[in-house]
């Protein structure tokens, strides 16, 4: 009988925080998100006249250890009707409140909140709608931007990023922190 010998070796991974101010975070999320002219179409497209929902114009910061999104909502719910529109439509402020948590690697949303300045019947069906759409829908891929950060060397060495586990979030006043493990092979 041969005995072999396994032996099991783990690569070591490093923990760290990454810091993202609020004005970065605006940044990565007008490059992910609002992405069409700087909106992000909740519904339809921009060449639908009578049938779109977007989102402009985000402002990103904390509120009470939650993430807080403030952005312009224009939509529209109307049928065309001789080269006009007749049916709901508006446009209004809203301030989106959540718990960022992980999700499969990526920043997600729990706990979804939004609040406007006034009210309608047609703001109702916006605010539901949305909290809904954040909180199923939405995420911010953060491992391409770690990359980026991680990877920069030099002439005599070029890092690269082995692994990257985005693994816990969370909100300061000033800026959202990233748990992340990770482990870079220099070449």
């Amino acid at each position: 009988m041969k005995y072999g010998i396994l032996l099991l070796s783990a690569a070591p991974t490093f923990a760290a925080e990454i810091e993202l101010p609020f004005s970065t975070l605006e940044r990565i999320v007008g490059e992910q998100v609002f992405t069409q002219d700087g909106r992000k179409y909740v519904r339809g497209a921009p060449s639908v006249k009578c049938q779109f929902a977007y989102l402009e114009k985000p402002r990103i910061g904390s509120d009470n250890g939650l993430l807080r999104v403030q952005a312009r909502f224009s939509g529209r719910s109307a049928v065309g009707v001789l080269g006009g529109c007749v049916g709901l439509g508006d446009s209004f402020d809203l301030t989106l409140a959540a718990a960022p948590v992980v999700k499969n690697g990526a920043i997600a949303f729990k706990d979804v909140r939004i609040t406007t300045g006034r009210d309608s019947f047609y703001i109702r069906r916006v605010r539901a709608a949305l909290a809904q759409a954040f909180q199923k829908d939405l995420k911010i891929e953060v491992k391409d931007q770690g990359r980026k950060i991680l990877e920069q060397g030099s002439a005599s060495y070029k890092p690269e990023l082995a692994s990257f586990d985005l693994t816990g979030i969370r909100v300061t006043p000033d800026a959202l922190v990233l748990v992340v493990e990770f482990r870079i092979v220099v070449h």
